[in-house]
């Protein structure tokens, strides 16, 4: 009926839409790929801060990839602080403080833990909010497999460091706060101005500590490098890829690949950390990825 309602296609409407058709598959190819490289640069910014640890520590790295990600944000955002009321500073402050504290506790828990099993835990924190505002009993169901992984993950071991495992989780409860934030913010402040104000008022927080680091452990040109190389990738290029993704792909296509990044770190700690894991650990991260892309792909528009 609408196809009549709408009249006749003529050649020239058939044409445009077989021209249209190419163009938005080609749309769609370049914002899958685009996802791919922004989670394979997001993991391997996360290894090569690693690289890093052992002179200037986590902290000394996340300090370097706060300044660089405040940079990037305020070039993109553009915020006008002094338009700013308490109103809309008082989520933009707290988004700061969680925003540096995820960082500090993943990057925390990747030097005790490894890539794969910290990368993993904190996707817990997004798996939550997620599965918690469905209704169906699938979802339920994807929960349970969620939880019996990451319970899998953390069974106890001679040698688990539950430490680092805590600072996983503790980067997941950041994470989670930090995508109810996000809107918060977005609801209250334009564009990217929020999330960029934000990032400077991390930045700002981390510039003492970056002093104590430097005094402390006196940098080398190579830890420079890969703690900035590792702030480049992992958030500058990651967050302008999602800008240019979320245009191209539906939200549930890119809600699928974010589940992706626990099999990506796993693999990029394995490739350039030597970080295995073992058959219980890859069954346990399976686990945790497959219960989100069925909640996902079956999820109601």
């Amino acid at each position: 009926m609408h196809a009549e309602a709408a009249g006749p296609v003529t050649p020239t409407h058939a044409t445009d839409a077989v021209a249209k058709e190419p163009e938005g598959d080609r749309q769609r190819l370049a914002g899958v790929v685009t996802m791919v490289a922004s989670g394979l640069s997001n993991q391997v910014g996360a290894a090569t801060g690693a690289l890093a640890f052992p002179v200037l520590g986590p902290v000394g790295v996340v300090a370097a990839r706060q300044y660089v990600a405040a940079v990037v944000l305020a070039a993109v955002g553009r915020p006008r602080l002094r338009a700013f009321t308490w109103w809309q500073w008082r989520p933009v402050l707290l988004l700061a403080l969680v925003f540096g504290t995820m960082n500090l506790s993943l990057y925390s828990a990747i030097d005790r833990v490894g890539l794969g099993l910290a990368v993993t835990l904190e996707f817990l924190g997004p798996l939550t909010i997620a599965l918690a505002g469905a209704r169906r009993r699938l979802d339920a169901c994807c929960a349970v497999v969620a939880g019996a992984g990451a319970v899998t993950l953390m069974r106890p071991q001679p040698s688990a460091d539950y430490v680092g495992m805590g600072l996983g989780l503790l980067a997941a409860v950041c994470w989670a706060s930090y995508i109810l934030l996000n809107r918060t913010v977005g609801r209250r402040i334009p564009g990217a101005q929020g999330p960029a104000a934000a990032a400077g008022v991390s930045a700002l927080m981390f510039l003492p500590v970056g002093a104590v680091v430097v005094v402390q452990h006196p940098p080398t040109a190579g830890s420079v490098v890969y703690a900035v190389a590792a702030g480049v990738l992992s958030s500058a290029v990651p967050y302008l890829a999602d800008l240019f993704t979320l245009r191209r792909v539906p939200a549930r296509a890119f809600g699928l690949f974010m589940s992706v990044n626990p099999v990506l770190a796993a693999a990029v700690g394995w490739l350039v950390l030597g970080q295995g894991l073992g058959g219980p650990e890859w069954v346990s991260i399976a686990a945790i990825v497959a219960a989100n892309a069925v909640s996902v792909l079956t999820a109601r528009s």
